[in-house]
């Protein structure tokens, strides 16, 4: 009587959990002593109940169901096992209930594996269950420890359609970012039949739409993970079009979501498919109907369907930016036919101010994919002013998006941008000195990258006030952080600083002893290659300097640093103590034979002639250079 009550009827189903149903339907369901058509009623009238709102899965989950019908499972009743998987998929598919709850007894996924081809339904639950509570990578290798793989493959070929699909889905989860999983599933047969075939024939266009998605999103992570070749014609002339055709008008909201980033991630990384992509079906101008949905409502005859799209219409925004940013990613003529797409600025302006952080991020995605082009950030980036709302997005967002937006900035910042000198006016310098203080690494290359862009070629009063807003505390810090990237961008912030000669000596004249500190100190530490050059490279500049040079000529530890790199293994940091010493002994300043005395009796000299007769003719070349400033 319970269950016929409450079968589609959500009032009574809240009625019935008020009045305390619930524990004495569990107290039924474990009793031994209870007949198992009793328990079966009992866990039927629970799935019921958990079919119904959010609420009633909670109370649900607060009376313990998890482990009551996990228990059951033990059970030898097929019928009863049936009842108890249909009620755990119910629940295990509600957003409030915590995947973790599959996770907490180890014996429960291998008596899982073991239940699935007990019938068509414990095959169609379990996978449900799989699917819906693997999430990360942990959830991924314990399924695929106990063979979910090998157990699950089979079922791609059951004569079921449910079966078919659930199982398909599970692939699509366990697969997806996981290249162990990927590389496993390109091996496996099924009736003499590869994997990819199978998944292939899911693709075609006769085939329910859910089940062309998901196998689509199954060869998109096959190909992410390196299985399968960007190149191979199951990807270029199945998946690819596959995905495309999931973008069009006539396609569900959820549809056109899925297929756009599915889309998004399969052509992240390759240009090749970027372009074929661009080409397809024409669907850079198709992803613009996606700020203009619902298009029709004539055409939505169902008022309730477009209640729900207009209260989603963010996530198909969303998905447009994420695919704009991943067809934009590398090609020039790409970002081109983006940019004139109608009124394209105007929506990634928008975006960068919506509500929903979905929308936010992506649309920082799509404008820092854009910011790449030199003639886009010369032109429509300046019609748009777009560096506005990207400093107004800076000022308090998460790390996610201020890393992404930060990037953006920094291509804003390059020499050839309009938008440096306004940029700079809207107090960027402060932000971007706050940011290379941020535990977050990537934000602290961002940042120290951005000040790098801001100091090439700039004037006078934007390098001192860099300078003072890093200050010199900072800067040690930045050049003893852990990361070689922060430290190969903090020296090129010095290197650009340290640029023209009256620059040069004022700003050796304010910061010259810290400066000198922090080469000696890099100089003598353990790093690569590349820093020790830069920072020979930064000694050249300051040896260029007209004052400057006395800090390097009345330092001789910094003397006998540079001999030493002359003579060093590596052609490149012998190139660039040789630039020290060409602009120490350069003739025609003032004080160059006291220099180059000094330098003679250090024995410089002679590494110069033994340079000369090197067999790389760049070194040689410079030697016999340096030579005649002594000659003349």
């Amino acid at each position: 009587d319970m269950k016929n009550a409450v079968i589609g009827n959500n009032k009574q189903k809240a009625n019935l959990i008020v009045l305390g149903a619930v524990p004495r339907l569990l107290y039924l369901l474990q009793q031994e002593s209870s007949s198992t058509e009793l328990r079966t009623e009992c866990a039927v009238v629970l799935g019921s109940l958990a079919m119904g709102t959010e609420n009633n899965v909670k109370s649900l989950l607060d009376c313990h169901i998890i482990p009551a019908l996990l228990q059951g499972l033990l059970s030898p009743d097929l019928k009863f096992i049936e009842a108890c998987l249909r009620c755990l998929r119910t629940i295990f598919i509600s957003p409030v209930t915590p995947e973790d709850l599959l996770y907490t007894d180890a014996t429960v996924i291998s008596h899982l594996m073991a239940l699935l081809s007990r019938s068509r339904y414990t095959e169609e639950y379990i996978c449900q269950i799989f699917s819906h509570c693997c999430k990360g990578p942990d959830h991924q290798t314990i399924l695929f420890n106990h063979g979910a793989v090998q157990n699950i493959a089979h079922l791609l070929v059951s004569t079921s359609y449910k079966v078919r699909m659930q199982a398909l889905k599970c692939f699509s989860v366990l697969a997806f970012e996981n290249p162990q999983v990927s590389m496993t599933l390109v091996n496996v047969s099924v009736d003499g039949e590869l994997l990819p075939q199978i998944f292939v024939k899911m693709l075609q266009r006769d085939k329910p739409i859910e089940m062309q998605l998901t196998s689509a999103k199954c060869l998109t992570s096959m190909c992410r993970a390196g299985a399968i070749r960007t190149d191979d014609s199951c990807i270029v002339l199945k998946t690819l079009p596959c995905l495309v055709r999931m973008c069009s008008k006539e396609r569900l909201l959820e549809e056109r979501v899925e297929g756009a980033e599915t889309l998004a991630y399969l052509i992240e990384t390759d240009v090749e498919l970027q372009r074929i992509a661009s080409i397809t079906d024409h669907l850079i101008v198709m992803l613009a109907d996606y700020f203009k949905y619902p298009s029709s409502v004539s055409a939505i005859t169902d008022i309730k369907r477009l209640d729900h799209d207009l209260k989603h219409a963010h996530e198909l925004r969303q998905a447009a930016f994420k695919l704009y940013a991943s067809l934009g990613a590398n090609d020039e003529d790409i970002r081109k036919k983006i940019i004139e797409t109608e009124n394209m600025m105007d929506r990634i302006v928008n975006g960068l101010s919506e509500s929903s952080i979905k929308v936010r991020l992506a649309a920082v995605r799509c404008l820092h994919s854009l910011s790449r082009s030199v003639q886009q950030l010369r032109t429509s980036f300046q019609d748009h002013a777009v560096w506005k709302p990207l400093m107004k997005v800076l000022q308090n967002a998460p790390n996610e998006i201020l890393v992404v937006a930060s990037s953006t900035l920094c291509n804003l910042l390059l020499e050839f941008s309009p938008s440096k000198e306004p940029i700079l006016e809207s107090g960027a310098i402060e932000l971007l000195c706050s940011l290379t203080q941020s535990e977050n690494l990537a934000l602290r290359v961002n940042g120290i990258w951005a000040l790098m862009n801001m100091a090439f070629q700039a004037e006078q009063k934007i390098k001192s006030d860099i300078l003072r807003g890093l200050s010199t505390e900072q800067l040690f810090q930045l050049l003893s952080d852990s990361d070689v990237n922060v430290l190969m961008k903090t020296l090129g912030l010095l290197r650009n600083l340290l640029s023209t000669r009256p620059h040069i000596d004022h700003i050796m004249s304010t910061h010259g002893k810290q400066i000198m500190q922090a080469v000696t100190l890099i100089l003598e530490g353990e790093h690569n290659i590349e820093v020790k050059e830069q920072t020979l490279c930064i000694l050249a500049n300051i040896a260029d300097g007209t004052t400057a040079k006395e800090l390097i000529m009345t330092n001789d530890d910094i003397l006998q640093k540079i001999k030493y790199y002359m003579s060093h293994s590596n052609a490149k940091l012998q190139l660039a103590a040789m630039f020290c010493i060409s602009n120490l002994i350069w003739n025609e300043e003032e004080g160059s034979q006291e220099r180059q005395d000094k330098l003679r009796d250090m024995g410089i000299v002679d590494i110069l002639h033994k340079l000369s007769q090197s067999s790389d003719p760049n070194l040689c070349d410079k030697a016999k250079t340096a030579l005649q400033q002594y000659l003349a």
